[in-house]
């Protein structure tokens, strides 16, 4: 028996029980990756807080954060399946399954806050239909802070970084990685710290949340500045499992999520602004930029937006027509 098998029938609920009983309040399991001091982790147990609270407990949702029930990577399939109810998975590792996913890895193409929400109103119907046609349905998505560079020593160029082994966690991070001159190798967030330590990898493009959560100032000393683009988290539900809920519940259900990912956009920004200044607070140096740098992520940016339309032209066509009017 798998461990997530043995995980839920510990928690009990078996790996087919999407099926209620009237005379038993339903319980979800939620698989998250994140560790609990991060903003979308916390979102995610208020979210089911409101749910049990508004259900009267009818409805009782169990956040398992850090990838403790399902690593992060299975969580979709986890979802697809059945074999969890909802879950939270970030974006862009589901990038191998339809280009459509990769919207918010493009470097340079949303760089604020008010960019990434205009792409996301863009890419989200394309985004729903896909999960759709997968058994699944969006809930609410929660953005991170913009996505910068962690490094062993100053970069000003990409010279600088030319040979090393970067982190990827996506297809496209590691499209990135190769146009960048660097060596992409992939390491889940709990793995970064040993992985830095031992020189597996030897810079990241990653937010300050995750510098912060990962306690980056222990392995790298230079955290530049790039804002390169600003990804989001999805949480999807079980279709089936949300249409065995009442009409009520549902209601419940969208009502939290609708609160969730307006609290996601609300608090993204204070967030990131704290968590680089808990970088300089623990001795790391924050710098933006050099002119040279930016020209060249730009460049490679450009690249990889022609590779993604490329991929699938009338669809991401689509989406960039509707965000770029």
């Amino acid at each position: 028996m798998s461990k997530l098998s043995n995980a839920l029938l510990i928690g009990g609920v078996a790996i087919g029980g999407l099926t209620s009983t009237a005379s038993f309040a339903e319980k979800w399991h939620m698989p998250t990756p994140y560790g609990d001091g991060n903003l979308p982790t916390q979102i995610a147990y208020d979210f089911a807080k409101e749910i049990k609270d508004n259900t009267k407990g009818e409805l009782d949702i169990t956040v398992h954060s850090g990838g403790a029930l399902v690593k992060h990577t299975e969580i979709p399939r986890s979802i697809k399946s059945g074999q969890v109810q909802i879950g939270e998975v970030f974006l862009g590792i589901l990038g191998n399954e339809s280009p459509i996913y990769k919207h918010d890895n493009i470097p340079f193409l949303a760089t604020s806050f008010e960019d990434a929400k205009k792409l996301w109103e863009a890419a989200k119907p394309a985004v729903s239909q896909q999960l759709d046609k997968d058994g699944m349905m969006l809930l609410y998505t929660v953005a991170w802070p913009a996505q910068s560079l962690y490094s062993k020593d100053p970069v000003t160029s990409l010279a600088d970084l030319k040979g090393q082994k970067m982190r990827a966690y996506s297809p496209s991070t590691s499209r990135l990685a190769d146009l960048m001159g660097t060596t992409p190798t992939t390491i889940q967030v709990p793995d970064i710290p040993q992985a830095m330590s031992t020189g597996i990898i030897q810079a990241m493009i990653t937010s300050p949340s995750t510098g912060v959560d990962s306690q980056a100032w222990d392995y790298v000393n230079n955290y530049t500045d790039i804002k390169a683009w600003i990804p989001k988290n999805i949480i999807v539900v079980n279709k089936r499992a949300f249409r065995r809920l009442d009409k009520a519940t549902q209601q419940v259900v969208l009502d939290a999520a609708k609160n969730a990912e307006a609290a996601g956009w609300t608090k993204v920004a204070a967030r990131a602004e704290k968590d680089k200044a808990t970088l300089v607070e623990n001795g790391m140096t924050v710098s933006d930029p050099s002119p040279q740098l930016v020209e060249e992520l730009k460049a490679i940016g450009q690249t990889m937006t022609e590779e993604w339309k490329a991929e699938a032209p009338k669809e991401i066509g689509d989406i960039l027509t509707r965000y770029q009017n």
